[in-house]
């Protein structure tokens, strides 16, 4: 059996899994909640899980994600009931985040994590084998090497599944009989090592995002025994300026930078965003949008722009000791709208001409007058 490392410190790992991060959070939340029912092998009751996602201030726990209440508790009855959960959307929608804070909440870890991808096997997903010990001894449950499936069944935890439409289908199906029977056979071992029966607690989250639809499209009989949930983009635009915000200062403070880039320059990060990939039509559209602008290919997501605000940071302070400025977030929004489609950089040229340029204030004229700076 594998030795259990000690987590390290938070503050030593670049990025923390949820349970690390909100450690404190979810200890006051299990401690406050012996009263509300839970489903069996749950760490918290749904009001709990509920609170820990979207957070309650009487209790002090903060919001970690922007969405619909009505949508979190779908999600939470359908894992309770057993089912596994499908969380589809747009790229950088937080789909990712919101299946890691759901097996945080619901099993104390969020760890037990499958990568699709066009190389994935079955082994990585299920269990595989020691083969100097299967050399040695033959098959035996010494010899087999636990994969994150058999880990959550034997464990009573759920696992996730990050974008299974890239899985090849045959590994996808490999998931019918968990879901179906809660069951995982093992024909290499015999007697009661050859069946693994699924704990209490068992479920699977799997994401996948709508531009790859088509990749390696689900089974029909894998997708029925799924509920899916789409995770939409952030509608209001002072919401959504917030997170980009409330995140890119945590990001920054991670990197040893004490200045946070200005409110005026993340409105200018977020409007233009919210332009180009087409916000400006719907409800909740950016504070003087003047008609459609557009769309882009590249993925223009709350995510992006996060990373867009925290590279700001970086340049303006690594590079010259100050604050970030519209000139900076040219050259960094750059390299995330323009990446390998020629059209994209014409449609960014063209929305500094025909919006940044009508805008008013000292910080869209210095946005515009930076436009030489890109590619």
């Amino acid at each position: 059996m594998a030795s259990l490392r000690t987590p390290e410190p938070a503050a030593t790992l670049q990025r923390p899994p949820a349970e690390i991060q909100h450690a404190g959070q979810l200890a006051k939340l299990k401690a406050q909640d012996g009263a509300n029912p839970r489903p069996p092998g749950w760490a918290l009751s749904l009001k709990a899980a509920r609170s820990f996602i979207l957070g309650d201030a009487a209790l002090g726990i903060t919001p970690k994600i922007v969405a619909p209440v009505a949508s979190i508790e779908r999600m939470l009855v359908t894992l309770a009931t057993g089912r596994g959960l499908m969380l589809v959307g747009e790229p950088g929608t937080a789909k990712s985040l919101l299946s890691e804070l759901l097996a945080a909440a619901i099993s104390g870890t969020s760890t037990l994590t499958i990568q699709g991808g066009a190389s994935i096997t079955e082994d990585q997903i299920k269990y595989g084998w020691n083969y100097a010990l299967l050399i040695n001894e033959g098959p035996s449950p010494r010899a087999l090497v636990p994969a994150p499936l058999y880990q959550g069944m034997q464990q009573g935890q759920v696992v996730r599944f990050e974008e299974i439409t890239r899985a090849p289908l045959e590994v996808q199906d490999c998931l019918l009989g968990m879901l179906s029977d809660r069951v995982m056979a093992v024909p290499e071992l015999s007697g009661e090592h050859g069946m693994l029966y699924a704990r209490e607690g068992f479920n699977i989250i799997a994401t996948a995002n709508t531009r790859d639809r088509g990749v390696n499209e689900m089974s029909a009989a894998l997708k029925r025994r799924f509920d899916f949930e789409t995770v939409f983009p952030i509608l209001d635009f002072e919401r959504e300026l917030a997170l980009v915000q409330e995140s890119s200062t945590r990001l920054l403070a991670q990197s040893g930078i004490p200045k946070t880039v200005p409110q005026p320059v993340l409105e200018l990060l977020v409007t233009t965003f919210r332009d180009l990939r087409g916000a400006a039509e719907k409800k909740g559209g950016s504070p003087g949008s003047d008609g459609a602008m557009d769309r882009l290919t590249a993925v223009m997501s709350t995510a992006e722009a996060v990373n867009v605000a925290h590279a700001v940071g970086v340049r303006a302070w690594f590079l010259e000791q100050r604050e970030g400025s519209p000139q900076d977030l040219v050259d960094c929004i750059a390299g995330t709208v323009v990446k390998d489609n020629a059209d994209d950089r014409a449609k960014l040229r063209r929305y500094f001409e025909q919006k940044a340029a009508k805008r008013e204030g000292v910080h869209w004229r210095a946005y515009y007058e930076a436009r030489h700076r890109l590619p």
